[in-house]
């Protein structure tokens, strides 16, 4: 195992929308790769056919191309393993299965519906609070075990649903080695006989992800911790199949829990505290109830990743900025840990407006722009440029910047009141008309001569910089919020500002008369 090239695959299900704990994996399962030189498969587990649901494998291509996870070999991609879609590779598996039979590791089982649930509540009635099909009861039910060969062929024969469970051994040491959490060791004793292959021609997931691990020459198989269970199982499949000195690694990452730590992170939680819980939107074919993803909300590909890289791994250093080639760098399994990591919402607000204030300004303009034609504004990119310069500092979003911003495209149509009630002072506006005159006399509009100014005003008048600039603010902002104000009035313009005050100090008087009346 060794000296093979590394090899790891990414196995969703297609039965609804890849939830950010799906990503994540993927995204380990990259890093892991690509630090070593390695491969990336993806590889579609359709076998339950009846929890297909339309679109979501189209979502899992898109999901994982939006972030950046380059797959080496695909059902679109093709490569030397194909197909990487089990429903395709139905007709490998029964050739497995029936092995495990003939080797007296696996077996037939008749039983029917009735049959089960019989067995279940005899089970509950002897006080075992989660019956299964194991050992205690594999001796009593209707299944090869119990039968002659005559029996069995004539029940073959004459087309009797079965399906094929795995004869889990007595009182057996299972050893796992797990990268993350080390020496598992899990009893048989505690396990029931798995069903292996399905009375619809289709294998479990058991079997089918241990032939597909196998052909495919996974090297590691690096999944959630809901997995960890299924691993005995699944090492005993390698071993009963003749393939034990090529059981892969196992790496089981840690859960997403919730922000205050209680239980894994799920739709529900994004849903009531307000963050998405998937990658992209998506739509349910039946309800036709869109579901919010991180694209959507104005997310960064870069930062989603950086975010979901931190969930479960740490870098042993204060970093937390990683472009994807730093992940993929410094990235290994013994740094992720074995505890479950709480999703922060507000952190991953924080790693996008990282990205906001440090991408490239001509990059930011243009997202802006592509923002400012759903609202049918239309300004220079040079213009744009230099508002986005003034306001990413305050933004987290791209949808944001307008909220910083959107004075800079229209002008105010209201005034904060609470403002104008507390700061507009009577002798605020003929301040302000004063000033006014300053500025109309100005020849220079740029913001480091309107601070001049405006200093030399208030000395002047020997009154504080505020009496003036929250008044200003108002009559050119609408609010008592925004960047370094002289660089809003150069940005506006002399002629702008000049209609924007007399505009204000006409509707601000107005409103001062209302409040009195």
């Amino acid at each position: 195992m060794e000296n093979k090239e590394v090899r790891v695959r990414f196995a969703p299900s297609p039965t609804g929308p890849l939830h950010i704990g799906g990503v994540r994996t993927a995204l380990y399962n990259y890093l892991f790769a690509r630090h070593y030189g390695g491969k990336m498969i993806l590889r579609i587990e359709d076998t339950d056919q009846s929890r297909f649901v339309p679109g979501a494998e189209e979502y899992i291509n898109e999901a994982l191309k939006w972030c950046g996870i380059d797959l080496d070999e695909s059902s679109g991609k093709g490569g030397s393993y194909a197909p990487y879609k089990q429903s395709e590779r139905k007709e490998i598996y029964r050739k497995y299965a029936e092995q495990l039979i003939e080797a007296g590791y696996a077996y037939y089982a008749f039983d029917t519906p009735e049959e089960l649930e019989e067995m279940r509540n005899r089970m509950k009635a002897q006080g075992v609070s989660t019956p299964q099909y194991d050992a205690k009861v594999r001796n009593s039910m209707n299944n090869s075990i119990n039968l002659s060969p005559d029996q069995l062929q004539k029940k073959l024969d004459s087309g009797i649903p079965n399906v094929i469970r795995i004869l889990m051994p007595d009182n057996e040491e299972i050893h796992i080695n797990d990268i993350i959490r080390e020496d598992v060791y899990v009893n048989s004793s505690q396990l029931d006989d798995k069903v292996l292959f399905k009375s619809d021609g289709m294998p479990t997931y058991h079997l089918a992800n241990v032939v597909d691990d196998h052909l495919m020459e996974i090297t590691h198989v690096i999944r959630g911790e809901e997995w960890l269970p299924s691993a005995p199982l699944h090492v005993l499949l390698y071993k009963y199949l003749g393939w034990e000195k090529d059981i892969p690694q196992f790496a089981h990452l840690p859960l997403l829990l919730k922000p205050d730590g209680n239980g894994k992170l799920s739709k529900r939680d994004g849903d009531r505290l307000g963050f998405p819980v998937f990658p992209l939107n998506w739509t349910d074919p039946q309800s036709g109830e869109v579901s919010s993803g991180y694209r959507e909300a104005g997310y960064f590909p870069e930062s989603f990743i950086n975010i979901l890289a931190f969930l479960g791994w740490n870098p042993g250093t204060t970093q937390e900025i990683f472009s994807i080639d730093e992940l993929i760098k410094e990235f290994s399994l013994e740094r992720v840990g074995k505890s479950g990591s709480k999703f922060d919402p507000e952190k991953a607000k924080w790693y996008n407006h990282q990205y906001l204030v440090s991408k490239d300004i001509k990059e930011i303009t243009s997202l802006f722009q592509e923002f400012l034609k759903t609202k049918d504004i239309s300004y220079n990119d040079d213009y744009v440029e230099k508002v986005c310069e003034l306001v990413r500092e305050r933004a987290n979003f791209i949808k944001d910047l307008w909220d910083q911003a959107y004075y800079f495209f229209q002008a105010p149509t209201s005034y904060d009141e609470k403002l104008v009630r507390k700061k507009w002072k009577e002798h605020t506006s003929g301040l302000i008309s004063e000033l006014l005159v300053e500025f109309e006399g100005t020849e220079s509009f740029k913001a480091e001569d309107l601070h001049t100014i405006v200093e030399q005003f208030i000395q002047k008048k020997e009154i504080g910089m505020g009496q003036v600039m929250i008044a200003l603010r108002l009559t050119l902002v609408g609010s008592g919020m925004g960047p370094d104000l002289f660089a809003v009035m150069d940005l506006l313009g002399k002629e702008e500002v000049m209609n924007r005050i007399n505009t204000g100090l006409r509707n601000i008087l107005n409103i001062g008369q209302g409040l009195k009346s």
